[in-house]
Parts: C-alpha cells; sequence; structure tokens
C-alpha cells in the first residue's frame, strides 16, 4: 500500500510539474508575439510620424529600433530584428522583406549595434519625443491624448506590458514656462529594468536627478555612504495615467528622491516613474530650477559620487553577465539617417 502511494504521489508530483512547465512555455509564447506584434506596429507608427515632420527626425526612429532590438534580444527567449518585422504567418511576404531592407539600408547601426551596446533610455521615451515635437510643448493637453491612441493603436484591445509607458509626468517652473515631459520605463522584466536605470543614470539623465536614483538603485534602500537626493523647489510635477487618464500622485520613491509631496506609500523601483524623466528635463533646461535643487548632504561629494556610479556599473554589468550580454561598455548614439 505504501508503495502504491509513493507511486501515486510520485506520478501526481509529475503531472504537475509537466503541468507547470506547459503553462510556463505557453506563457513564453505570448509574451513573444505580444513583445513581436507591439513593437512592429510602434516601428511603424515611429516610422509614419516621422515622414510627418517638416524636419530631420530619423534620429528618433534609429533610436527606437536600436532600443527595441536590444530589448528583443534580452527578451526570454531572445527575438532578432528579423523575427520581430518579419510576420510569421507569412515567411515570404514581400511587404515585410522590404520593409526590413529598406530599414536596414536607412539604419544600418541599429541592426549592427543592438547586441553589444546598451540604449541610453526605453522606447517608449522616443516616441514621446516625437509626439511632442509634432504637437508642440504647450499643447499638453494634445500631448496627453495623442499618446493615449498611440497606446490604443498598438495594443488594439489587447493590454500589454511590453514596450508602453503607462505614466506621462510634466514638470513646469511657472505656469507660463516651458513644459518639460517624461514617461515611465518602458521595460517589461525585473532585468531590463534595471538595466535601462543603470544606463539611464550613466548616460542620458541630469546628474543630480541620476545620484538621487542611485542614491537607492539598486536594492531600495538608501546607500550607506552616499546621500544624493534633492529637494525639488516649487515648481510643477504633474504625473498622469496614460491608460485611464486622470492625475496621479507622486510614489513614494520620488518623494524620497526629490522631496515631492505624497502621502503614497507604494514605493516603486527606483528610476521607474515618469517624474524622474520630466524632472531630468526641468533640470537640464532651467538653470536656476537646478541651482535651488543641489543636494545637501555631507555625503554628496566627488568622491562618493565617482564610488556610487562605479557601484552602479558593477551591477549593471553583473546583470548583463548573468543574461548573457557582451557589452562593448558602450552607450548607442543615435543617428540620423544618410538616406
Amino acid at each position: 500500500m505504501k508503495r502504491k502511494d509513493g507511486i501515486c504521489i510520485s506520478f501526481i508530483s509529475t503531472e504537475r510539474t509537466m503541468a507547470t512547465r506547459q503553462n510556463r512555455k505557453e506563457e513564453l509564447l505570448k509574451s513573444e508575439e505580444s513583445f513581436r506584434r507591439n513593437a512592429r506596429v510602434i516601428i511603424a507608427e515611429m516610422i509614419n510620424l516621422s515622414n510627418q515632420t517638416r524636419e530631420d527626425t530619423s534620429a528618433l526612429v534609429d533610436e527606437i529600433l536600436h532600443s527595441i532590438f536590444f530589448l528583443g534580444e534580452i527578451h526570454c527567449p531572445p527575438i532578432s530584428p528579423e523575427s520581430i518585422l518579419r510576420d510569421d504567418d507569412d515567411d515570404e511576404d514581400d511587404e515585410d522583406e522590404n520593409l526590413l531592407k529598406a530599414l536596414k539600408d536607412c539604419y544600418p547601426r541599429p541592426f549592427k549595434l543592438y547586441s553589444c551596446q546598451l540604449p541610453r533610455r526605453s522606447p517608449f521615451s522616443c516616441v514621446l519625443d516625437m509626439v511632442v515635437y509634432l504637437i508642440g510643448q504647450e499643447n499638453e493637453e494634445e500631448i496627453r491624448d495623442g499618446l493615449q491612441q498611440f497606446i490604443t493603436d498598438v495594443e488594439d484591445g489587447a493590454p500589454s506590458k511590453h514596450l508602453i509607458s503607462t505614466t506621462i509626468c510634466i514638470s513646469q517652473k511657472s505656469s507660463n514656462s516651458v513644459r518639460h515631459y517624461g514617461v515611465s520605463m518602458s521595460t517589461s522584466g525585473r532585468n531590463a529594468g534595471k538595466i535601462m536605470v543603470a544606463a539611464s543614470c550613466l548616460s542620458a539623465w541630469n546628474d543630480y536627478v541620476a545620484n538621487a536614483v542611485m542614491t537607492y538603485y539598486p536594492k531600495k534602500s538608501k546607500k550607506s555612504y552616499f546621500d544624493g537626493t534633492i529637494k525639488i523647489p516649487r515648481v510643477r510635477c504633474q504625473a498622469f495615467n496614460l491608460r485611464m487618464g486622470g492625475e496621479m500622485k507622486p510614489c513614494r520613491s520620488c518623494g524620497n528622491m526629490f522631496g515631492l509631496n505624497t502621502d503614497v506609500a507604494k514605493e516603486w523601483d527606483y528610476g521607474n516613474c515618469a517624474e524622474v524623466e520630466s524632472l531630468s528635463n526641468l533640470l537640464k533646461n532651467e538653470i536656476e530650477v537646478k541651482e535651488q535643487s543641489q543636494p545637501t548632504s555631507d555625503t554628496w561629494t566627488p568622491e562618493n559620487i565617482s564610488r556610487t556610479a562605479e557601484d552602479v556599473l558593477r551591477e549593471l554589468r553583473a546583470v548583463l553577465r548573468m543574461i548573457k550580454f557582451k557589452w562593448d561598455g558602450h552607450f548607442y548614439t543615435p543617428q540620423s539617417s544618410t538616406v
């Protein structure tokens, strides 16, 4: 009886393991197809928007191609540029092949460097820049509506976390001054988020904002030897939900980093929120606001700033080694198309 029970229990356990593996396989396939679908639509929309501009915005297309291809490379399982741009239902589709060839001709660098260089920011930041450029920074409501419609078109009734930002933030020095926009990280998965936050800290964001993020990166705990947090003066910094609409309060992370008033207890991963990019753009362009935001901690020293950046770089390299990404040490610099 015991032997039979043992066999029965072993059989049930094996069945459960097989079912779990099957469910996992199905989830990975759904994730892969969702990523590919969203990527194809976003690329097509960005090309369409770029064609509507009078000025050359091809650098934004170049940048988003590299950023999407990189995130496809580190996806599990990896998704190649060719897989993104071809429709699996018709491997011989001439339209897909023509698009792939045209993109390789116009934007060769993303195809060559997505597997060895890191993006400076996540894809939806490029979408934001394109929309702001087309509509004009002063037309805030139209920009929010445009991004909401963009997301609706990409998802096509099937909400997805891939390559889509859920939040936008607008920062202003005063009510009649230039608006500075930012969106939340358009990444999915812990590794992708950690990589992109570190890359943005080291290569893209304003130094004060980057120092504030690196104070807590990557474990949500404040470093004992460094405090680069800042207190933003009384400026506008308002986030909105891009799917549902409506204002959003800063999370606890943004309160900790930037001194933003909030009663929200939720602490998101540091660097993930739209406020980070928006405030970075504000401080890059409003010198007076930056001067008023300088960190005040005694631990904010050149030596500790350097040490913190080295720690973040070390963490970044460790994550890249874990996922077997061979980084050449460079952050990708987008270029305008020569065609």
